[in-house]
């Protein structure tokens, strides 16, 4: 494939992912709205279209029609940048995600790479947002998102690296395609697969902001962390950076340790959509389920237990290679 065919292939299908993206969203909005309803007793949305469908939708069309209000004393640039910035941030990992041996935007052979850096560029729009704000509330949100990101991409970085090392790549399509000839998940070795897989599971809620690793959003203390100053359609862009971001993370965790688009029967984009949405799903699951950490839990956490052992599954996970016999290849 030449120069100009890449770009071409690239800018078609990273489109193309970028809509599915988008609409499976609005559906995951939906669809978390009446997971938790079930699990409280309550219907969730049922006015709007059939069984609630396009609440969603109308919940955007409201938002965009609310005024865009900046804070008198905030810095403007940066405010007014800080939203898209954590939108694209959030997208800009998807495009090394095999969905299948042919749809992908961009087979980087750095592909881990990739996911790790965009993924830790998240922190830039987070504080941008939270210092532009000019309010306490936004600021120390933003410091506590920056601090919780930082600290959880250790772990989250150690946990990649076991499929890494077990493949003997850095392209994600490469360690999906390992794992297919050799007609096993990287959850085996159970050790260091399994553990690995919730190590990147939790590092992964954390990174996204999501329960019970919240505190950069904890209503009791910081009413909505960065973005109480924002409405309107700035609002909008974050709360579904949000979403993305845990969207694009259960995608890369179902290659990297499930065989992405790789099954029995029949190999292709269905296996990889469904083992995204069981993931997804249990993110729901977890929300509604548990209480947050208080902040000096959280990061004892990531420090003194998740840390340590992800250094350790990366040992175990070289071992393998060494000693089993024929290794990983």
């Amino acid at each position: 494939m030449n120069a100009t065919s890449a770009i071409i292939h690239g800018a078609v299908y990273g489109t193309i992912i970028c809509v599915v993206i988008l609409t499976g969203i609005a559906v995951a909005i939906w669809f978390e709205r009446k997971f938790a309803g079930r699990m409280q007793s309550r219907l969730g949305p049922t006015m709007t279209g059939p069984v609630g469908l396009l609440q969603p939708f109308a919940d955007v069309v409201k938002l965009l029609q609310k005024e865009d209000i900046v804070p008198r004393d905030a810095d403007r640039g940066l405010f007014d940048l800080a939203p898209p910035l954590a939108a694209i941030a959030s997208l800009g990992a998807a495009a090394v995600v095999p969905w299948s041996p042919k749809i992908i935007a961009a087979d980087l052979d750095v592909g881990v790479v990739f996911v790790l850096a965009i993924g830790g560029l998240m922190v830039v729009p987070t504080f941008m947002a939270g210092w532009a704000s000019n309010n306490k509330f936004a600021l120390i949100g933003a410091m506590r998102a920056v601090a919780q990101s930082v600290s959880y991409g250790v772990p989250l970085v150690l946990a990649t690296m076991v499929p890494v090392v077990l493949a003997g790549s850095l392209s994600v399509s490469g360690i999906v395609g390992w794992q297919a000839q050799h007609h096993w998940f990287a959850l085996w070795p159970i050790i260091p697969g399994l553990p690995a897989f919730l190590l990147y599971y939790l590092a992964m809620l954390a990174e996204s902001n999501r329960i019970p690793f919240d505190i950069p959003e904890a209503e009791s203390e910081l009413v909505a962390g960065i973005t109480t100053e924002y409405t309107g359609a700035k609002f909008t862009l974050f709360y579904m950076a949000e979403y993305v971001h845990t969207m694009v993370g259960s995608a890369v965790a179902s290659a990297l340790f499930f065989g992405g688009w790789d099954g029995p029967f029949r190999p292709g984009l269905h296996w990889m959509v469904l083992k995204t949405l069981l993931i997804f799903a249990s993110v729901y699951w977890v929300r509604w389920s548990l209480v947050r950490f208080r902040s000096d839990q959280l990061m004892a956490l990531c420090w003194k237990r998740l840390t340590p052992i992800g250094l350790g599954l990366v040992f175990v996970a070289a071992a393998f290679v060494q000693f089993w016999p024929g290794g990983a290849r």
